[in-house]
C-alpha cells in the first residue's frame, strides 16, 4: 500500500477511533503506527505475559474461577496468547521464574518493550483478535498471571494435563 492509497488512509483511522477507545475507555495509551495501522502500547503501566494458547487457556480458567480474569489477546497465526496485567516489575529478573516461563515457551514482557494491540485490521486479517476485551481499566496483577502460569504447568500438581501423565516427557 502507497501512502496514498485510500484503504492506508482508512485503515489508519480506523486505528485512530480505536486508540481513543482504548485510551478513554480502558486506560491503554497506545500510539497508532500509521504505517501498518497497528495500535502499539509500551509496556510499563502496563504489563504483559505471552504464552501457548494451550496454556493460554487453563491460565484464563485459573483466571476466571478466581474473577480475576483481565484482557486477553490471541495471535492466532502463532497459537499463542498475550495476557494484559498490571504494571510491569522486576520479575523478569527472578532466574527460577525465568526457567519455569522458559520450560512453558511463556514470556514476561520488559518494561519498555512494546506490545501490539488488537486493530480494525488485525481483526479483519485474524492476525490478533480479542479473547477477552478489556472491561473498563481491569487488569489482573502480573503476580496474580504469573502464579497461575506456574500452577497450570502441565507437571503442576492439580493442573490439567490433557490426558499426559507427569511422568512423560511434555
Amino acid at each position: 500500500m502507497s501512502a496514498l492509497d485510500p484503504s492506508s488512509y482508512t485503515a489508519t483511522q480506523e486505528a485512530l477511533a480505536r486508540c481513543r477507545r482504548y485510551r478513554k475507555e480502558h486506560g491503554l495509551y497506545g500510539v497508532v503506527d500509521s504505517t501498518l495501522g497497528r495500535i502499539m502500547l509500551e509496556v510499563g503501566a502496563v504489563g504483559a505475559v505471552t504464552m501457548p494458547a494451550e496454556l493460554g487457556r487453563r491460565v484464563r480458567d485459573q483466571l476466571t474461577a478466581r474473577q480475576r480474569r483481565g484482557p486477553v489477546i490471541a495471535h492466532p497465526r502463532s497459537g499463542r496468547w498475550t495476557f494484559l496485567t498490571g504494571p510491569s516489575d522486576d520479575s523478569y529478573l527472578d532466574m527460577a521464574l525465568f526457567s519455569d516461563l522458559f520450560r512453558d515457551c511463556a514470556s514476561v514482557a520488559q518494561p519498555g518493550s512494546t506490545i501490539v494491540l488488537p486493530s480494525p485490521t488485525d481483526e479483519h486479517n485474524a492476525y490478533r483478535t480479542w479473547i477477552h476485551p478489556p472491561e473498563r481499566d481491569f487488569r489482573p496483577e502480573l503476580s496474580e498471571v504469573l502464579a497461575a502460569v506456574r500452577e497450570c504447568h502441565p507437571g503442576a500438581a492439580g493442573s490439567s494435563t490433557s490426558g499426559v501423565s507427569a511422568s512423560e516427557p511434555v
